[in-house]
């Protein structure tokens, strides 16, 4: 399965939350055994990391994984377009297969 692009909006300051069902070939896939983990990079190639999301596989049999960003890791963040990826993986890293890729815009946040 190739990785789908999907972007992002994140509002500097605030909670953000998204959560995705995934199906190949239109089925949904049993992420039974997976874990998930995805970050933020000022560009693809860079080796600075903006921040982490915090991934958890919400429902295995049901193919929903979700991606949570929270308010002071978001503030933290300098508002501006960034690069992030999505990826499952077993045990020891012995199957990884990279699902999202995108961009991610951080709005700038005004009331602090």
């Amino acid at each position: 399965m190739s990785a789908a692009r999907y972007d992002l909006v994140i509002d500097q300051g605030s909670d953000f939350s998204v959560e995705f069902t995934i199906k190949e070939a239109g089925v949904v896939k049993d992420l039974t055994g997976y874990s998930a983990r995805a970050q933020l990079r000022p560009t693809k190639s860079s080796s600075t990391l903006s921040a982490s999301f915090t991934c958890s596989i919400a429902s295995p049999t049901n193919g929903k994984i979700q991606m949570i960003l929270g308010n002071s890791v978001s503030s933290a963040v300098t508002a501006g377009i960034f690069y992030y990826d999505l990826e499952i993986y077993t045990s020891g890293d012995t199957v990884v297969s990279r699902l999202l890729y995108g961009e991610a815009t951080v709005t700038q946040e005004v009331t602090r």
